[in-house]
C-alpha cells in the first residue's frame, strides 16, 4: 500500500465538439467524454483540457465548481479552447490508454496531441493556464484601459513597463512569463500606461487584491529573481491551507513553511496572525508562512503525520520539502512575534536540528519473538554486525500490514531461539529514522550480520518466502533488477546512504 502524501494535488480537464449526427452532451458548459466520443472530441476541437474523475473522489467533487467556473470564463473570453470530463470508473479503456493512476487527472489536448495538466485547481489559475498554453505568454496592453481592464479582472496580475519590447530585459520578462502557467502576465510599452502607473522603463509590477495592493520588483533582474518575486509575492503574506490553497502551497517555489497550527473556534486566528506578520515579512521569500485551522476534520491526519494531538494546539512546525521531508519543532511552544522570529531565524540560518518521532520504548519491548523497534533503539538492536537483523516497517492503519500480521509473528516464532537472527517491527509512521526514509508499507529490509549490508525483500508475503530470504542471506525474494543495480555497485550499501 503506497504511502499517500498528506496534500493531494488535484485539475482540470475538457473536450468539446460535435458528432457526426448528435453533439456531444454538455453538462454547466462542460462537455461528458466517452469512449464513442472521445477521438472526435480532441479532433475536432483544436484546444480541449480533458478531466478524468471518480464520481467518490472527494478532490474531484472540490474541483467540479471550479471546473464550471472556468468554462464560463473561458466563454466570456471568446476562448476557442473546450473543457471536457470523463468518468474514469466508467470509461475504463480510456483510463488505461491514457495511464490514469489517480484522481483527478488532467490531460490537454492541442490537435490531438496530449500533455499534463499543471497548473493550479481554482477557475482562474485554470484559464490562466489555458490561455497561457494557447497564446502569447503576456498580453499585450496598449492603453489605459485595456491596463485597467486586465489588472481588475485578475486576483493577481503581473505587468512588465519597457518601451523596447525587444530589449533584453523584455526578452528575459516575457520568458519567465511563458514559465509560469498559474499567473497572468501583461507587457506595455505605452507612454499613457507608464504614467498612469508612474512607471519608469524596466519597472515590474504585481499587482493583487490582498495584503498591500501590489509590489514592486527592485532585485537584480534575471529570471530567477523574477520567478521567486513572483512565487513569494502571489501569495498572501500568511495563507491559509485549504483546497483551493494546498496546491499553490506545496507546489510553489518556496519549499520551506512555517506551519502554524491554529483553532479558529477558540479565536486563535485572531490572537496570533497579527503578531507575526512582521516575520512573515522578513522572510518572504525564503520561508511561507501557512495557517492551517486545527479543527478541520480534514486536517487531523496532518497533525498526526507531525506526532501532535488537539491538545498541543495553538502549535508551529517548519518543514523544508525537498527530496525528503526535513521537520523542525521548536523549543519554545509560545507563538509570541518574538519567538516566532528567533525559531524562523534560526532555522534560516541553519541552527537548528531535525526533528524525528518517536514512540516511548515500550519496557516488554523485547518479551515477544517479534522485537518492538523505536527511534531511540533502532540502532543498537539493528546495526549489531553479529546479527542478522529483519525489520517490518509498517503503518497501523495499513490493511496489507495487517494481514502480514500471523505470517511475520509465526516467522518470530520460528527463529525465536537463534542467537544470530532478529526479527523486528517498527510503526514508521510514529518513528522516524535520519538515515532510513519509508515511503510505502508494509517495507521489509534485511540488515546483515557483519558489514550491516541492507537488502529489501519484495517476494511473497508467505512463512516460506519469508524464511527463504533470511536463510539465503537475502538471495530469495530479490527481484532481477534489485540484484542487478547491486552488482553494478561496488559500494556496500551503509545505514548513511539509505
Amino acid at each position: 500500500m503506497k504511502l499517500v502524501p498528506i496534500i493531494c494535488l488535484v485539475f482540470v480537464t475538457v473536450a468539446a465538439v460535435f458528432g457526426d449526427e448528435t453533439p456531444i452532451k454538455e453538462e454547466d458548459g462542460v462537455l461528458i467524454i466517452t469512449k464513442k466520443n472521445f477521438q472526435e472530441a480532441i479532433t475536432d476541437n483544436q484546444y480541449i483540457l480533458i478531466e478524468f474523475h471518480a464520481p467518490w473522489c472527494g478532490n474531484c467533487k472540490a474541483l467540479a465548481p471550479e471546473y464550471v467556473k472556468a468554462a464560463k470564463q473561458l466563454v466570456e473570453l471568446g476562448s476557442e479552447v473546450k473543457l471536457g470530463k470523463v468518468d474514469a470508473t466508467e470509461e475504463t479503456d480510456l483510463s488505461e490508454e491514457y495511464g490514469i493512476r489517480h484522481y483527478p487527472t488532467l490531460k490537454f489536448f492541442h490537435k490531438g496531441s496530449a500533455i499534463e495538466y499543471t497548473g493550479g485547481h481554482q477557475a482562474d489559475d485554470i484559464v490562466n493556464w489555458l490561455v497561457k498554453k494557447t497564446g502569447p505568454p503576456a498580453k499585450d496592453l496598449t492603453s489605459v484601459d485595456e491596463a485597467k481592464t486586465f489588472i481588475e479582472a485578475n486576483n493577481v496580475a503581473i505587468v512588465g513597463f519597457f518601451k523596447d519590447p525587444e530589449s533584453d530585459a523584455a526578452k528575459l520578462f516575457l520568458n519567465v512569463a511563458y514559465s509560469i502557467d498559474d499567473q497572468p502576465f501583461g507587457i506595455s510599452s505605452s507612454e499613457n500606461v507608464f504614467a498612469e502607473y508612474e512607471a519608469e522603463d524596466g519597472k515590474i509590477i504585481l499587482f493583487k487584491k490582498f495584503d498591500e495592493g501590489k509590489a514592486v520588483f527592485e532585485s537584480e533582474l534575471s529570471e530567477e529573481a523574477l520567478k521567486r518575486f513572483v512565487a513569494s509575492q502571489s501569495l498572501p503574506l500568511i495563507v491559509e491551507f485549504n483546497h483551493n490553497t494546498a496546491q499553490k502551497i506545496f507546489g510553489g517555489d518556496i519549499k520551506s513553511h512555517l506551519l502554524l497550527f491554529l483553532s479558529k473556534e477558540a479565536g486563535d486566528f485572531d490572537k496570533y496572525v497579527e503578531g507575526i506578520k512582521e516575520a512573515a515579512k522578513k522572510f518572504r521569500e525564503q520561508v511561507l508562512f501557512v495557517i492551517i485551522n486545527a479543527d478541520e476534520a480534514d486536517h487531523k491526519r496532518i497533525l498526526e503525520f507531525f506526532g501532535m494531538s488537539e491538545k498541543e494546539v495553538p502549535a508551529m512546525r517548519l518543514v523544508k520539502l525537498e527530496e525528503e521531508m526535513a521537520k523542525y519543532k521548536p523549543d519554545n511552544a509560545e507563538l509570541s512575534p518574538e519567538n516566532v522570529l528567533a525559531f524562523v531565524t534560526a532555522f534560516t540560518e541553519g541552527k537548528l536540528k531535525k526533528h524525528l518521532l518517536s514512540q516511548d520504548l515500550p519496557e516488554d519491548w523485547d518479551k515477544e519473538p517479534v522485537k518492538v523497534l523505536v527511534t531511540t533503539n533502532f540502532d543498537e538492536i539493528v546495526f549489531d554486525t553479529k546479527k542478522d537483523v529483519l525489520v517490518e516497517f509498517y503503518a497501523p492503519w495499513c490493511g496489507h500490514c495487517k494481514q502480514l500480521i500471523p505470517v511475520y509473528d509465526a516467522l518470530g516464532e520460528k527463529f525465536k531461539d537463534s542467537e544470530t537472527v532478529v526479527i523486528a517491527k517498527m510503526d514508521a509512521t510514529a518513528n522516524e529514522l535520519e538515515h532510513t526514509k519509508i515511503s510505502s508499507f508494509p517495507t521489509i529490509k534485511l540488515y546483515q550480520k557483519g558489514d550491516n549490508k541492507v537488502i529489501e525483500y519484495s517476494g511473497e508475503r508467505t512463512l516460506e518466502g519469508l524464511s527463504k530470504f533470511l536463510e539465503t542471506g537475502g538471495e530469495y525474494g530479490q527481484s532481477a533488477e534489485e540484484a542487478e543495480e547491486e552488482d553494478e555497485d561496488d559500494d556496500v550499501p551503509r545505514k548513511d546512504e539509505l
